[in-house]
């Protein structure tokens, strides 16, 4: 190993330390078991509305490009907890090349299918398994990468506090703003969830994403 993936090896080990030892206050009162028995109910009733949906786009992408259709990544959960989180293929098989990196607007890593699913989410439809098991939640922050959590909790300290909760399938920062939105942007966008959540700030973030996802319009 060189020098310089030495150092990085080091930094990185030592942020995902940071990660896994912050100490996170519990949510209180009825909120969090409401929550919980919406996101088993929806979830449920999701995968049987999109599993046709899921199947079609599967092959679609099978046709596409050489690959498997569904592909799973480790991300970091509630308190620093890792899982795997699944979702349909939208990149080439070689999109990390050059090493891991952060998906961008007009991203040319993308399948012409991927752009589709990208733009309507049907991609993430496939982490409604995520909810059901419990590593995450129809709304909350968007669970990054290991690498990138301990990246940007170094490049914006605080960066670790949306591991607070339970990361979601969508969140107040993917209806506002999505990947036209920096790391700190995404950061105070899902703060300020944390910091407010309710059913009603709940079934807000729903109804837009469902507008999202059957218009395509709006940030992702």
């Amino acid at each position: 190993m060189n020098q310089k993936a030495n150092n990085y090896f080091h930094e990185y080990a030592s942020a995902s330390t940071v990660i896994k030892r912050k100490n996170f206050q519990s949510a209180k009162g009825s909120y969090p078991f409401i929550k919980r028995g919406l996101d088993m109910c929806l979830s449920l009733f999701g995968l049987i509305i999109a599993s046709p949906v899921m199947l079609l786009f599967a092959l679609l992408i099978k046709i596409e490009s050489k690959g498997p259709a569904f592909f799973k990544q480790e991300r970091v959960g509630l308190n620093g907890k890792y899982f795997t989180i699944i979702k349909l293929r939208s990149m080439t098989m070689d999109a990390e090349k050059n090493g891991a990196q952060w998906a961008q607007k007009n991203d040319p890593r993308v399948t012409k299918i991927g752009k589709f699913i990208r733009k309507t989410r049907i991609d993430e439809l496939p982490q409604l398994y995520n909810v059901l098991a419990g590593d995450m939640s129809i709304i909350g922050p968007r669970p990054e990468r290991p690498i990138f959590t301990a990246q940007f909790n170094k490049d914006i300290p605080g960066f670790v506090e949306r591991l607070s909760i339970k990361p979601g399938l969508t969140g107040w920062a993917q209806i506002n703003g999505g990947y036209d939105i920096t790391p700190e942007e995404k950061l105070n966008h899902d703060m300020y969830y944390i910091r407010n959540k309710s059913l009603k700030l709940d079934m807000k973030i729903i109804l837009k994403t469902i507008v999202i996802c059957f218009t395509g319009n709006g940030a992702r």
